[in-house]
């Protein structure tokens, strides 16, 4: 298992993308691009908050060897929009909270869903 000083190493990313009723149709019009144009998997379009996010969003899943052609693409076409990317190691509490970043607004997270329950 990772410690602090050695996390595991990332697996994929996430770029969740925030919008509300009044920014519906840039985010869609960034995820027509998004899908046009990489080869990612797109996730599920929310109406409403989800897991630790705080507005409404869809996920982009892409693998690390997109990294550097996605992610200056998002900075550079975001249409305003704030985007929140994350690594994913399995420390879901860490992936959100350490190692995340932001384009835009940053936003608190609802980081309680990942503390330990036991």
């Amino acid at each position: 298992m990772a410690t602090p000083n050695t996390p595991e190493p990332v697996q994929d990313y996430h770029a969740h993308v925030y919008f509300d009723a009044d920014s519906r149709e840039p985010a869609q019009a960034l995820r027509d691009e998004v899908e046009e144009n990489f080869d990612i998997e797109m996730g599920r379009w929310h109406e409403k908050t989800v897991g630790p996010h705080p507005r409404w969003s869809y996920q982009i899943k892409f693998g690390t060897d997109l990294f550097a052609e996605l992610v200056p693409w998002l900075m550079q076409n975001r249409r305003g929009l704030t985007i929140f990317l994350h690594p994913n190691t399995s420390q879901d509490l860490e992936d959100h909270r350490d190692w995340p970043v932001w384009m835009g607004e940053m936003l608190p997270l609802k980081l309680s869903i990942f503390e330990d329950k036991s």
